[in-house]
């Protein structure tokens, strides 16, 4: 259900280009990346095996946008 309602949102932002046409980072690219190092600075600070750590940092690292919002709705801790 969850899935169903976040998949438009999914297909929205990743159709945003993160790069400009020069190559730089876009606003919403560089949004991204320190929300993205902050959530994987949050994922090593949680009191898990490192196992786990290293497989939600590599969620976040692989699906920037999407691995992002799985984190926050179903990795942290509460």
């Amino acid at each position: 259900m969850l899935a169903a309602l976040l998949l438009p949102v999914l297909l929205l932002t990743t159709g945003c280009a993160r790069f400009n046409a020069d190559g730089s980072l876009a606003p919403w690219g560089i949004a991204l990346l320190i929300l993205d190092v902050l959530a994987i600075i949050n994922v090593f600070g949680q009191p898990w095996d490192i196992g786990k750590k290293i497989l939600w940092a590599a969620i976040i690292f692989f699906f920037p946008f999407g691995g992002l919002l799985i984190y926050y709705f179903f990795g942290r801790s509460r």
